[in-house]
């Protein structure tokens, strides 16, 4: 990222849950600062934008934090910085009073993480945070000189950033002019306004896409990859189609879900998934179609000790616990379905390590290799699908270079992992204590 930024011309963009505060991130911070002093240092002065979206609640958590993190930046260079905090309509009133700081992100969250450089772009499920570039597991993807996507991914933290508060030099922040205020204003005028501005952003990518669709398959420019080398055109038939999927379930966007409920109801028998999550808890549909449809399921989840609660101090140490005990039930369900050959769970293991990867991969009946992948911030539990902004692509490839690097990356993911059997859950770490079972089904919705 540090290389990326160093050589950005025209734009940096990220959109992240959060910016932590330790030496690392803050080298980014000063990265930045140096390439923005470069831009007016330059003989011809660039017109290089940073845009930062980020969380509201989680951005201004403790004294230290992401805002503090970047205020200098704001201060030193207020024409060419912006940095949106995304505050969730439904953390409002009463209830914004009264939920302490960290219960406050239960409620609903900026939960995208894109960063982008001129028109390169980093699709992550990974945040802004030290032990995201040191020992926390991930999923990356790096798309180099795509221009539409880099566009596309623009205009919708531009838009989120519309809607967002608007952080101050002053530490202050402000709302767009003549837009409506989070959690202040009406709610659903709020919801409208935001629902407009996003989809005006995913309907003109729609048009511009149908437009290139045309020309690429039925134009006269369709040439056979043969064809165009020989007649020195550059611009043979594609082999691989990017899909951003987008899901703000709060604006009643909600692309992402149907995109993957389809692709789970489709899968046909043969077809193999392999499907991870940092945390598993999976929606009622998600859980519904994994064990009613006909393609192979394995699923990749983290072991208690690599999530990301593991130690945490006071009730969000029980966390790991509520996942184990979420985890038991679905197993319980497979085996009472006899499902235990089609669907199989994986712990992922890694000493001194977490795990947060999230995806999925999907090999057709026959083949070895994946011809898809999903790829972002959604963790396919409830808060990803109903509470918080999300982001993915499906990169769909005929390519046998790429589906083999995407088929390496799900390996070396899984071979870091054990098969799930009922063994596992008589082991003495996975003891899920009587209040954590009874409190899980009232909170599973919140984490």
């Amino acid at each position: 990222m540090k290389g990326q930024i160093k050589v950005a011309k025209r734009r940096v963009v990220m959109a992240s849950l959060y910016l932590g505060t330790g030496p690392l991130e803050q080298e980014l911070v000063d990265c930045l600062e140096s390439t923005l002093e470069k831009s007016l240092q330059a003989k011809f002065p660039s017109d290089l934008k940073v845009s930062i979206l980020l969380d509201f609640t989680r951005g201004s958590r403790g004294r230290k934090n992401s805002r503090t993190m970047l205020l200098p930046l704001l201060q030193r260079f207020p024409e060419q910085v912006r940095v949106s905090l995304f505050h969730t309509p439904n953390l409002r009133g009463l209830l914004r009073l009264l939920i302490p700081e960290r219960f406050n992100e239960t409620i609903g969250l900026q939960h995208i993480k894109v960063y982008l450089f001129d028109n390169n772009v980093i699709l992550s499920g990974a945040n802004l945070s030290d032990s995201y570039f040191t020992n926390r597991q991930d999923r990356y993807v790096f798309l180099q000189d795509c221009p539409e996507i880099a566009d596309f991914f623009t205009e919708l933290v531009d838009a989120v950033g519309d809607v967002s508060l608007q952080l101050q030099g002053d530490d202050t922040v402000q709302v767009v002019e003549g837009m409506v205020h989070p959690y202040k204003g009406d709610r659903a005028a709020y919801c409208r306004a935001a629902n407009k501005r996003v989809m005006d952003v995913i309907n003109s990518a729609r048009a511009r896409q149908q437009v290139l669709h045309a020309q690429t398959f039925h134009g006269n420019s369709l040439l056979t990859q043969e064809d165009a080398a020989a007649a020195g055109d550059r611009r043979p038939a594609p082999d691989t189609w990017i899909y951003p999927l987008i899901q703000m379930k709060p604006f009643e966007i909600q692309i992402d879900e149907i995109v993957t409920e389809t692709l789970l109801t489709e899968a046909e028998r043969g077809a193999k998934v392999y499907l991870t999550t940092g945390y598993f808890n999976l929606t009622q549909a998600y859980m519904d179609l994994v064990l009613g449809t006909r393609a192979e399921y394995q699923i990749l989840l983290a072991s208690p000790e690599v999530n990301g609660f593991f130690g945490a101090k006071g009730v969000a140490g029980a966390i790991p616990a509520a996942y184990v005990h979420i985890e038991r039930q679905f197993f319980s369900e497979v085996c009472s379905l006899g499902q235990q050959e089609r669907v199989q769970l994986q712990e992922y293991w890694r000493r001194g390590w977490t795990f947060h990867a999230k995806g999925l991969w999907l090999y057709l009946a026959g083949s070895s290799l994946p011809c898809l992948t999903l790829i972002g911030s959604p963790n396919f539990g409830y808060r990803s699908v109903h509470r918080d902004l999300e982001a993915q692509i499906a990169i769909v490839t005929e390519s046998r270079a790429l589906q083999q690097q995407l088929h390496q990356e799900q390996e070396q993911l899984y071979l870091r992992s054990g098969v799930v059997s009922s063994a596992t859950f008589e082991q003495p770490s996975r003891q899920v204590k009587l209040w954590v079972k009874m409190v899980t089904p009232l909170i599973k919705n919140f984490f």
